[in-house]
């Protein structure tokens, strides 16, 4: 494979907007900045003394985070996944004083409703928004849950029409691409190479010409990329369902380079088809040796502790709320 020039950037910041997980009480820690108690808009409450409460970040079995990225002093906005339900993105990214009208482009990791849900905020937020939506071919696809014994439970999908009447640009890719003058990566599909990494039981399913099958693959699972300067690339990931070390692998093929400076977002190793796979992920983390690892959504207690155990130094704990801030080396 020819390598892919990708172009390295000054500073890289991953802005935590949805995840399972909020915790008011984490303190900074490394690259990691965290909310301050107190701060962000209140909302009334007459019950209380003080007539107002805080306005907490919500949490919701979802991702969603905002990317900026700094390079030749010029700032950037991506949005990556929005989230499970309508209201929960934007309503954070209100508690957290972001406006969505600073967001340049979004990129959705794959068509699972717990990463498209929040697309309905942002029509009703931004109006008219001539935004471009980067997607796989795939993300389309309508699937279900068909559990043994339970009646299947067809799963939400994104609606091209219902996108682009709301003015959405939609750009649909199935090999890599570049945002932001090369800048930024976005995979693309993923190639599967690990022995162990064998994608979800054959209970999730999509429908193809007109007859529902196994979809084990997910194919439109990808990730987004940036290589921050002199520090090596930073790889966030919606549920990493194409296998959080496939996709690393397939990452350091595209680009030519090794080094792993970040590892942000869902490894999906919750549950029992996928806690087998804690350990040879492991041992695949323990050889590609980045700096920080940070799982998020979908990677599952089990894994986030054994991940902390393992990696004391590199890991990482998320919160929505959280900052994770990446700057160049002051040598490069």
């Amino acid at each position: 494979m020819e390598p892919i020039v990708l172009a390295s950037v000054d500073e890289l910041t991953i802005t935590t907007l949805v995840d399972n997980v909020t915790d008011i009480l984490l303190g900074d820690e490394g690259p990691a900045r965290r909310p301050v108690i107190g701060s962000g808009p209140r909302v009334a409450a007459p019950v209380l003394d003080l007539g107002e409460a805080f306005g907490a970040l919500r949490a919701e079995h979802g991702f969603a985070a905002l990317v900026t990225l700094r390079r030749g002093g010029r700032e950037h906005r991506i949005l990556f996944d929005t989230g499970i339900t309508p209201d929960g993105l934007v309503e954070n990214m209100r508690r957290l004083e972001l406006d969505p009208r600073d967001v340049e482009a979004i990129v959705l990791s794959h068509g699972h409703f717990d990463h498209v849900g929040g697309m309905q905020g942002l029509v009703r937020e931004l109006g008219s928004a001539n935004v471009p939506v980067v997607i796989h071919p795939a993300a389309w696809s309508r699937r279900r849950l068909a559990l043994p014994g339970r009646q299947p439970v067809e799963i939400a999908a994104p609606s091209r029409g219902a996108l682009e009447g709301a003015g959405f640009a939609i750009v649909e890719r199935r090999e890599p691409s570049f945002l932001l003058d090369g800048a930024l990566l976005v995979t693309g599909e993923v190639d599967r190479t690990t022995p162990f990494e064998q994608g979800l039981a054959p209970s999730h399913q999509a429908c193809r010409h007109g007859a529902w099958e196994p979809d084990p693959l997910v194919l439109d699972d990808q990730a987004l990329v940036a290589d921050v300067r002199g520090r090596g690339l930073v790889v966030l990931t919606g549920c990493g369902h194409a296998g959080i070390v496939n996709t690393l692998r397939y990452v350091q093929r595209l680009t030519g380079r090794e080094r792993l400076h970040a590892v942000v977002g869902g490894f999906h190793l919750n549950g029992p088809r996928f806690e087998p796979l804690i350990e040879p992920t492991c041992d695949a983390f323990a050889a590609l040796a980045p700096d920080y690892l940070v799982p998020t959504h979908c990677t599952g207690w089990r894994a986030t502790h054994a991940l902390a155990a393992r990696f004391p130094a590199a890991f990482l704990q998320n919160a929505v709320g959280t900052r994770f801030e990446f700057t160049a080396a002051d040598d490069a």
